[in-house]
């Protein structure tokens, strides 16, 4: 470490179980963070500021007015600009510890690309808004034998599990399968307070932390309620005959339960995935698209307005279909569009 970096840590190293061994060993670590809303925006932050060597973020979405009370990496410009979460957070992370390997990814993290996403990391923080993401995190931390750190936040109150392969239960273990569509309440439905996920994010990276320095940690849930503050720890034992941990079955990595369409939690938006992989050149589609409503090129998507629903193409094929929660709504409206 230079001079620089314990002036910088200083306060970080005063902390006995990390130390100046412990922030080496920060220092030369890899973390993947999946989603840039409010608990992603607020675990990458900690986790620049902890000194990691390289923090790549990967988030699908743009940034919308309703994120900048809880989402800490985001302000009105990268509104007004339209900037996809992935690159504003770059952008601040950035300014934030210009040492870090920052790396902003506008993707959607799904079992085409999670393998080649995670390929060097040593840890994952979910910061996604959907189990079928967090499925797909915890086949990809057990297929390659990382940790990864779950976390959600709804209302008042969030959760927290870190799962360590081998060692502790896996997501499986303790959720069966995705909730049906309407059984799980979501922010739009519920709304949630800005303290909500600042305290799960947080103690997201603090078990990272943990993990990072060497230390081993439990692989209890963590109940939080923020409204009325209180920490409740349940005891989550390994599922005997898991189908992911213990049989090692990876169904959402290979595509078994994969969706061409996900609704967007909290954002009355549906995400549209192309059939197969591939690039559109932006410009030739939006003199297609022309006559057919307000269109734009934003720099790193087009945006298409037909009066009704709004379309952020991304050059991977991926689309955002806001004004609708209904999935066979939004394929119609991409495939009118985008043909296919």
């Amino acid at each position: 470490m230079t001079q620089d970096d314990f002036r910088r840590y200083d306060r970080q190293i005063r902390f006995k179980p990390i130390g100046e061994p412990g922030q080496r060993a920060i220092q030369k670590t890899t973390v993947l963070v999946v989603g840039c809303g409010a608990l992603g925006s607020v675990a990458a932050d900690q986790l620049a500021r902890a000194g990691v060597k390289r923090l790549t973020v990967v988030d699908r979405d743009v940034v919308d007015l309703h994120n900048l009370h809880r989402q800490p990496l985001f302000t009105e410009k990268d509104l007004a600009d339209g900037l996809p979460k992935a690159i504003a957070a770059e952008r601040a992370l950035r300014a934030a510890n210009s040492a870090v390997q920052i790396t902003g990814l506008v993707e959607d993290f799904n079992c085409r690309n999670a393998l080649a996403l995670s390929e060097d990391a040593d840890l994952i923080i979910d910061g996604s808004d959907n189990f079928e993401t967090r499925f797909l995190i915890n086949d990809v931390a057990l297929e390659r034998g990382i940790p990864w750190i779950y976390g959600g936040a709804i209302r008042g109150d969030g959760v927290v599990k870190a799962i360590s392969p081998g060692k502790t239960s896996c997501l499986h273990c303790i959720v069966d399968s995705i909730p049906e569509p309407g059984e799980a309440p979501t922010c739009e439905t519920d709304g949630i307070i800005a303290p909500a996920p600042h305290v799960v994010a947080s103690l997201q990276v603090s078990l990272a932390m943990r993990l990072l320095v060497g230390d081993e940690v439990p692989g209890d849930l963590l109940f939080i309620d923020c409204w009325n503050p209180g920490l409740r720890a349940v005891s989550a034992p390994r599922l005997e005959n898991c189908p992911a941990c213990v049989s090692g079955h990876r169904r959402y990595l290979s595509g078994e339960e994969a969706g061409s369409a996900t609704v967007v939690c909290g954002r009355d938006t549906v995400q549209v995935l192309p059939a197969s992989e591939g690039k559109l050149d932006l410009d030739v589609l939006k003199e297609k698209l022309s006559g057919l409503g307000e269109i734009s090129h934003r720099r790193f998507y087009l945006f298409l307005n037909d009066g009704k629903l709004q379309l952020s193409i991304f050059p991977d094929g991926r689309v955002l279909v806001k004004g609708t929660g209904d999935p066979a709504l939004a394929r119609a409206a991409v495939a009118r569009y985008l043909g296919g």
